[in-house]
């Protein structure tokens, strides 16, 4: 399968905890669907200390994964919210 484009996105979002309100990422977004996954070379700033993991609530909001060979975090459902 072909890797992810290396050119980055112009938008970004900010992604918040869905419980807490909690500031997590500042991702490079690409598209206009829902957050299904996040690659790790996208992430400008990690607000996070323990990766997945909310630093408010503690609430386990993504697992870590390898998509098409680069490191990515899949979001769990209904955990989080971008703006």
């Amino acid at each position: 399968m072909a890797k992810p484009n290396k050119k980055l996105p112009e938008k970004s979002v900010d992604i918040y905890c869905a419980k807490c309100r909690a500031p997590l990422f500042r991702y490079r977004k690409g598209g206009k669907g829902a957050l299904v996954k996040c690659f790790v070379e996208r992430i400008v700033a990690d607000y996070t200390e323990v990766a997945c993991q909310c630093p408010g609530c503690g609430i386990s909001f993504a697992r870590e994964t390898l998509i098409r060979g680069v490191p990515a975090y899949k979001i769990i459902g209904g955990k989080v919210t971008h703006k």
